[in-house]
């Protein structure tokens, strides 16, 4: 493993197995086959859990840790040796210029990188899922977009993560009456607070 790759892969696993437990949880009420993590960085802790996750971000750092496969590999297996025949790749790329045939995947991963669900939805099969965290307004987009239904909330405490699925209606509702657009949000490029938060959400696409 070259140093570069364990130094990026240490600086993003500052909180040791923190993103391994958050996909554990969504593993553990979803079996994706195909999983597209957009605006990924180096955060390859999905592979931990997911037969086949393509990475794509256009981060120059990014490019140079999957440019050592090898020691990306070596991160895999030791984390979880169970997954050392999944698949991954890395596509270098601005998600929101991606070329990919549409509705190849089951899992679409949105984590503090933007309006992920604009760009990328189209590649996300019908009657998969859209993972998203409060973070940029993402989360609130894909609440007003009718290809979404809310389908559970990852909840975090003490460093751990579980999935709600039920009692949804409680969650996503705004602390002030105010509309939620997709204008507004996009020139706030901030999350909406709401009166029962979660760490993130987990969205059907159902059209």
């Amino acid at each position: 493993m070259q140093t570069a790759t364990k130094t990026l892969w240490d600086r993003q696993n500052q909180h040791p197995g923190d993103r391994h437990r958050l996909f554990q949880a969504v593993g553990a009420v979803l079996e994706p086959a195909r999983v597209l993590y957009a605006g990924s960085y180096v955060d390859i802790a999905p592979s931990f859990v997911f037969p086949d996750v393509t990475y794509v971000d256009m981060d120059k750092r990014a490019k140079r840790f999957f440019d050592d496969p090898e020691g990306v590999r070596e991160i895999i297996d030791r984390h979880a040796p169970k997954c050392s025949d999944c698949r991954f790749a890395f596509l270098h790329s601005d998600y929101a210029k991606l070329n990919l045939p549409e509705q190849t995947f089951d899992l679409l991963i949105s984590l503090y990188a933007g309006f992920i669900s604009e760009h990328c939805t189209r590649f996300l099969e019908v009657g998969g899922h859209l993972l998203v965290n409060p973070s940029h307004g993402d989360a609130a987009l894909a609440s007003i977009d009718d290809r979404y239904a809310l389908s559970g909330v990852v909840l975090s405490q003490g460093g751990a993560y579980r999935v709600r699925q039920t009692g949804l209606d409680a969650y996503m509702q705004p602390k002030t009456a105010v509309e939620i657009t997709r204008e507004g949000l996009f020139a706030s490029q901030r999350g909406v607070a709401y009166t029962r938060p979660a760490f993130a959400y987990l969205f059907e696409r159902v059209r």
